[in-house]
C-alpha cells in the first residue's frame, strides 16, 4: 500500500520544534531525529524503534513488526501522536538513547591506475 505524504507532513507537523526529517525508502519513510533513524513510517502507521530507556509497553503502546520478518517496534497510534508535547518527549527519549550515527565513509577511486 505505501505510505502517504500527507501522513508524513502530519507527523513532522506534529513533531515541529525537534530536528525531524523523513527520507522515502522503498515506499515507506524513516524519520530521523538528530539524524538518528527513530521511527519507521510503513503502511501510513509509526513504529518507534525500541530502546531500554522508553517502556512503550507503560505507554500503553503495542509492540509490532513495521513489515514482514521485522523486529518488533512499538506502534504508536493517533491517540498517542495527539497529545504533541508526550509524543515529541517520546521520540526525543528515543533519539537520546540512541548510538550517534557512523561517520559515512567518503567514496574514493578505486584501483591503482
Amino acid at each position: 500500500m505505501g505510505t502517504s505524504k500527507d501522513t508524513i507532513a502530519d507527523v513532522l507537523d506534529a513533531l515541529g520544534p525537534l530536528r525531524v526529517r523523513a527520507r522515502a525508502m522503498f515506499g515507506e519513510y524513516a524519520l530521523y531525529c538528530d539524524e538518528k533513524v527513530v521511527a519507521l513510517v510503513c503502511d501510513d502507521r509509526l513504529f518507534l524503534k525500541p530502546t531500554a530507556q522508553v517502556d512503550g509497553a507503560a505507554l500503553g503502546l503495542e509492540p509490532c513488526p513495521p513489515y514482514p520478518g521485522a523486529k518488533d517496534h512499538w506502534l504508536v497510534d493517533e491517540r498517542a501522536m495527539r497529545d504533541r508535547e508526550s509524543f515529541r518527549r517520546l521520540v526525543q527519549s528515543t533519539a537520546d538513547a540512541l548510538p550517534a550515527p557512523r561517520p559515512r565513509r567518503r567514496r574514493g577511486r578505486r584501483g591503482g591506475g
